[in-house]
């Protein structure tokens, strides 16, 4: 199963759609609160590339970017192979 880490807020309607989607694939997930934790959010502006809005999703520590990023590796069918990928070890 794969690892998904997803920086977000509690007020974000992308990240109210991004969790959405992935419960409808059945994936669990690691939610990060940055709204009131600057230092999580410095943690995802440096694993994002400088990115600071949220959503930010991580799926097997490789950055797939925001809600609509992950919709659309849902319409090519990619996001499926990254779900069903094995966390390396």
């Amino acid at each position: 199963m794969a690892d998904i880490e997803i920086y977000s807020s509690p007020i974000c309607g992308f990240c109210y759609r991004a969790k959405s989607l992935l419960d409808q694939k059945g994936a669990s997930f690691q939610e990060i609160d940055v709204l009131m934790n600057g230092e999580r959010k410095k943690e995802m502006m440096k694993r994002a590339g400088g990115r600071h809005t949220v959503p930010q999703i991580f799926i097997n520590d490789m950055h797939v970017g925001g809600c609509d990023e992950l919709y659309a590796l849902d319409r090519t069918g990619e996001l499926d192979k990254l779900l069903s990928e094995d966390v390396l070890s």
